[in-house]
């Protein structure tokens, strides 16, 4: 008989709801994370009474009432409503594209008006029938403007390459808002957590036995005979060694500061740099996360760049040849019938918080 019922490989947000939910339904878990801290990408460290997101801004959203009820059962979420600002060689624009974006950039106050300068750049490119990369793909859906203030820079930092080489499909559409309205989500539900989320994880994983600083690649051969099942949630090429090539994936680097005696740096949470010269994509200062009137503030200053070993995976890159390369191993990990893989790394697939929460709520607990 084995030890347990299921090992868990990963204590972020896929793995730490799977095995609450085991929890409920009776079952022993250990939860294993190479990481010295709990939460994955959704770690929050206090700092001098700011609740510091270390791996970039994570804003809960969903119109999933039973969601949103579950999350707010481990901690109270405030009222905040995600409004980034983009900087554009220092003057700012509101996100996502609406009314207020519009006077910004050219000074109308009508939906007419706006509509008009948008119909009028667009009929430039209309020629265009099947956009060959993002840039035609861009300027086919919002014209000239938009495109060079708001659009090319910020997307080859991103991307880390040229706008002329990033695929079509990466901006398949550009919603517009012809309102003032500056909430970049449209979800019936929305917030940050009163405390942060590293809380909500202790919770989820309360009753279970977790060891963080643990390899599973290190110890494969033990971590594979203690349990009747496992839940895998690292890379999916990584748990089948590679064997076909690796999959690619955009990666983060953070540079962090504490300033101290300074109550207000950009009086925003988020704010994006949509010009090539600044070299980072995005500056987020904590403390408006949750309204805080601390002394000092916390900001990070967020940089793009491609993933390599020792380094923390983010995106993954949905093209032609990621995606017919995850496929090979998606195929062999459907052989393996102890084995779940779930979330954004093991199933090679862009997840949102609440998305990977709604998916482990619908799952039978065997």
């Amino acid at each position: 008989m084995k030890q347990y019922d299921y090992l868990i490989i990963g204590a972020g947000l896929y793995g730490s709801v799977f095995a609450y939910r085991a929890k409920m339904a009776g079952k022993k878990c250990l939860v294993i994370d190479r990481n010295p801290h709990v939460g994955g990408g959704c770690y929050t460290e206090n700092v001098n009474g700011i609740n510091v997101h270390k791996y970039g801004a994570h804003i809960f959203h969903t119109s999933n009432r039973e969601v949103w009820d579950f999350v707010n059962g481990f901690a109270p979420f405030n009222g905040y409503i995600n409004s980034p600002i983009a900087n554009y060689h220092g003057k700012k624009y509101n996100l996502p594209f609406n009314m207020n974006t519009f006077h910004q950039l050219w000074g109308v106050n009508t939906a007419e008006e706006a509509r008009a300068i948008i119909e009028s750049q667009r009929a430039e490119y209309a020629t265009i029938e099947e956009p060959a990369n993002l840039e035609e793909q861009a300027l086919k859906l919002a014209g000239q403007d938009i495109y060079e203030t708001l659009i090319k820079g910020y997307s080859e930092k991103q991307w880390g390459r040229k706008a002329t080489e990033i695929p079509a499909f990466v901006i398949r559409r550009l919603p517009f808002r012809f309102e003032y309205n500056n909430n970049y989500f449209n979800d019936t539900y929305q917030g940050i957590p009163t405390g942060g989320y590293t809380q909500i994880f202790q919770k989820l994983l309360d009753g279970c036995e977790v060891r963080l600083e643990t390899d599973y690649f290190e110890n494969r051969e033990f971590f594979d005979s203690i349990a009747e099942k496992q839940v895998y949630t690292g890379q999916l090429d990584a748990y089948f060694n590679f064997q076909f090539g690796e999959l690619d994936f955009r990666s983060l680097r953070f540079e962090q500061k504490l300033l101290e005696g300074v109550r207000d740096f950009q009086g925003n949470a988020v704010m994006n740099f949509t010009d090539a010269e600044v070299p980072y994509t995005r500056c987020i200062e904590h403390k408006h996360f949750e309204f805080g009137q601390q002394p000092d503030t916390v900001i990070s200053y967020e940089y793009s760049q491609k993933w390599q070993h020792g380094a923390n995976p983010y995106y993954p890159i949905n093209n032609d040849r990621n995606n017919a390369l995850a496929a090979k191993y998606k195929e062999l990990a459907e052989l393996k019938k102890n084995v779940i893989f779930g979330g954004r790394l093991a199933e090679y697939k862009y997840y949102d918080m609440h998305q990977i929460i709604e998916k482990v709520l619908q799952m039978e607990m065997a």
